[in-house]
Parts: C-alpha cells; sequence; structure tokens
C-alpha cells in the first residue's frame, strides 16, 4: 500500500490488515476496535441463554492467535518508545502503570478464560454463573486498558513519536508477524 492510500475502518470482526502496519498506530488503533469486538462478543457469551459454539470459537482464535501479539507491540515497544519521547507534563509512566495493571489482570483471568471456552466446546457444555462473571470481568479489564490506550497513550504517541521511531514500531510489529520489512526501508536502529 502507498503511503497516500488509505484503508477503510473495518468493523473489528476479522483480524487487522498487515497492510496497516504502513503506519503503526493506525495499526494500533484498528486492533483496538477489534478487541472492542471481542469485548461484546464475550459480553453475548456471558449472558446468553444458550452457548454459542460459533461466539466462542471466535474469542479463542482471538485470544491464541492475536491477543499476546498484540500486546507485545504495546509492552515491547509503544511504551518504551513513549517513555522515551514523552516530556514530564505527559505524565506517561502513570498512564502506562495503569494500562499495564488492567492488563496484567486481563492475562491473569487468561488461563481460565481459554480453559472454560475450550471445555464447553469440547463438552457441549454450558458456561456455569461463576465462568460467566470471569468473562465479564476479563472484557472489563481489556475494555478500561482499551479506553486508556485510546484517549491517552495513542494521541501522544501521534504528537511525540518521530518518523524514525515509527518506523522501527512498523518493523518490529511486521517481525512478530513473520512479515517481512518493507522494501527501502533502512535500519534506523
Amino acid at each position: 500500500m502507498k503511503p497516500s492510500e488509505t484503508v477503510t475502518r473495518g468493523s473489528g470482526d476479522k483480524p487487522t490488515s498487515p497492510s496497516l502496519l504502513a503506519n503503526p498506530l493506525d495499526f494500533i488503533s484498528e486492533d483496538h476496535l477489534r478487541e472492542r469486538q471481542i469485548c461484546a462478543v464475550i459480553d453475548a457469551l456471558a449472558t446468553a441463554d444458550a452457548f454459542n459454539r460459533q461466539e466462542a470459537t471466535a474469542v479463542l482464535r482471538f485470544v491464541n492467535e492475536e491477543l499476546n501479539v498484540h500486546l507485545r507491540d504495546e509492552a515491547e515497544d509503544l511504551f518504551p518508545l513513549l517513555a522515551r519521547r514523552c516530556t514530564e507534563e505527559d505524565a506517561i509512566e502513570g498512564a502506562i502503570d495503569r494500562i499495564r495493571a488492567d492488563q496484567d489482570e486481563a492475562m491473569r483471568l487468561l488461563p481460565e478464560v481459554r480453559a472454560m471456552l475450550t471445555r464447553c466446546l469440547d463438552r457441549g457444555a454450558d458456561l456455569s454463573a461463576k465462568e460467566r462473571g470471569v468473562l465479564s470481568r476479563f472484557a472489563g479489564h481489556v475494555r478500561r486498558h482499551l479506553v486508556a490506550e485510546n484517549a491517552i497513550l495513542l494521541p501522544i504517541a501521534r504528537a511525540r513519536l518521530t518518523r524514525a521511531d515509527l518506523r522501527i514500531l512498523s518493523k518490529h510489529m511486521r517481525s512478530r508477524r513473520g512479515l517481512p520489512d518493507f522494501p527501502g526501508t533502512t535500519d534506523v536502529e
């Protein structure tokens, strides 16, 4: 994709298009839309009268294939870049700490979320009231960190990160996904 081309915002019902990696902050923003969509699916699972196998499979695919790499994008690249570029008045460290706390809590619940959805799929069982509560808490922590990232981190990143920072971020995000670097990109590290 050429820099002048635009990509229409997705609905969040599919993984984020790798074509957006040319603009890593747009890719992260689109990943956030995807996470919000998955949270809506989780909410539906938690409140449904009957277990929905298709929705459970979609959630498992997301947490097994997309979530970890997205969190690594932030923890290994975006957060450190912001910490280096932001001024004291940006108060970015406090925002990052709050976001990490919600991410950590979601990750603490993740093995239980995986296990119960897998169990329901394997055995054709329904979710218990306790399991529904775990799903709701998981989605809540994911949503809280998304709100802070969208309202605080991404606007500051757009203002503070340099073109070189964005090239590094894009390069690492592509590498994390097993994709080659864009042609003609120099190693700016």
